[in-house]
């Protein structure tokens, strides 16, 4: 695949099954995106005029296009980050069911208190879009994580810049081509390119940045945007606290959420929690569930070079010991591509690297706790703060824990389960803002209060 601009800097796109370059990617100089912004700007005027009825059913229709071509984005997704076709299909129907439910959500509106609120006063509150909206997605979940901030932003009425990671811009193309003849030119336009590309949209004249990455280029993405709206979901390193007496379904279930998307998801589990009075136990229990997981058939290889270093260095790193190191099966030509086998590092040191910073990869750490309290205290213990798990029987005790549990998302005997009437969203290191559901809607838009003297 070759995407083309005006701009001179070449960035190789590279297979992640193969280490091998795919194709090219011209990032989009400072000038080209300031003359997006001001298309964006032209194009958000007529779009956020019209009714809610009209943006949700040309989003319906949005929606079906891609289901009806779901092989094209399937294999535009599978070329930037190797996922196996049953993901990436996954992916692709949930982002196009994402585009649906804000499709409608829009039309029922975000409804505050209004009417006769003051003394011979009649009041309301209008929602207004915030205008042409930047959005920076990861390689993660390119379509989706797209899907998740765009669909609410266009249902609002504000015209999108749309930027994705410069591994994964293949499917995002696609959906501007699919988008330009049913939201209209310029309502949707997709920014290929690196870094550079990323912070020249945020330094643009957008009126909001919406990013999902790194907390480090998430607080550079803040500093930047000043006095601008933002929202921004900063990743995981989510706990998982098994309690005694844990379902016999717990160990698979866990490790089937953590080598999804080969680990690489910002709500995946990474720190698993036990007490101390059954931590071999659930060691064991946690082993002898990875050691069935292969890559190259039950999931994919990391995204990219970087990724796979950073994962490297973080496992050389940790002071655990690897209790195991699941099998691999990848095809011949596939083995300078970046995969990584499942992992699961028995520690008992807070301080590990695998523990203090997120991994991102198809590995699990497991630490014991003395008692209920200090495994809530370590799984609040890192600055993170975006989902995590609990998984036992005592259905009063689960509540308690989910209830101490410092994060914006906590599963009870499941994990990684999404739909998008839910909200998810993080807290402290985690970001701020909030993905999904109706209440995604109001990160979009800015209310205006009108007030008229009725005599």
């Amino acid at each position: 695949m070759t995407v083309t601009s005006s701009a001179a800097v070449d960035v190789s796109l590279v297979d992640p099954r193969t280490g091998r370059v795919r194709g090219t990617l011209t990032a989009a100089p400072a000038a080209d995106i300031a003359q997006q912004v001001q298309t964006a700007r032209a194009a958000q005027r007529d779009w956020g005029a019209r009714t809610p009825a009209d943006r949700a059913a040309r989003l319906f229709a949005l929606a079906a296009l891609i289901e009806s071509d779901v092989e094209r984005f399937v294999a535009a997704e599978i070329a930037g980050t190797g996922k196996p076709v049953a993901e990436a299909t996954g992916e692709v129907r949930t982002a196009a069911d994402v585009i649906r439910f804000y499709a409608g959500a829009a039309r029922a509106g975000i409804a505050p208190a209004s009417g006769r609120l003051l003394p011979e006063r009649e009041s309301w509150v209008r929602w207004e879009p915030m205008g042409v909206v930047a959005c920076i997605v990861p390689w993660n979940y390119p379509l989706l994580m797209a899907a998740w901030r765009i669909a609410p932003a266009l249902a609002a009425g504000n015209a999108v810049l749309l930027k994705p990671a410069e591994t994964t811009p293949d499917s995002a193309v696609l959906l501007q081509e699919s988008a330009e003849a049913i939201l209209g030119p310029g309502v949707l336009t997709v920014v290929p390119g690196d870094r550079a590309t990323g912070r020249a949209l945020v330094a643009s004249e957008v009126d909001m940045i919406a990013f999902t990455g790194s907390a480090a280029a998430g607080l550079e993405v803040a500093t930047s945007a000043g006095l601008r709206r933002t929202s921004l979901e900063l990743g995981g390193n989510c706990p998982v606290l098994v309690l005694p007496g844990a379902p016999d379904y717990s160990y698979d279930a866990i490790v089937d959420a953590c080598v999804y998307n080969a680990g690489q998801s910002c709500a995946a589990p990474a720190r698993v929690i036990a007490l101390s009075e059954h931590y071999d136990a659930v060691v064991q229990g946690l082993a002898t569930a990875m050691s069935k997981r292969r890559a190259g058939v039950d999931f994919g290889p990391l995204n990219n070079a970087d990724q796979a270093a950073r994962y490297d260095r973080i496992v050389d790193e940790s002071k655990g010991e690897a209790v195991v190191v699941a099998p691999t099966q990848i095809a011949a030509h596939e083995t300078d591509g970046f995969w990584r086998p499942g992992r699961i590092i028995a520690t008992h040191a807070q301080d590990d690297t695998a523990v203090a910073q997120e991994v991102f990869g198809p590995c699990l750490t497991v630490q014991p706790a003395d008692d209920l309290d200090h495994a809530v205290r370590l799984a609040n213990s890192t600055p993170h703060a975006l989902a995590a798990s609990v998984w036992g029987r005592d259905a009063g005790r689960l509540l308690r824990v989910a209830g101490a549990i410092n994060a914006g998302e906590v599963w009870v005997n499941c994990h990684l389960e999404q739909t998008a009437e839910l909200p998810h969203g993080g807290r402290g290191g985690s970001g701020h803002g909030t993905d999904l559901s109706t209440i995604a809607l109001a990160e979009y838009q800015r209310p205006k209060t009108v007030t008229v003297r009725l005599d």
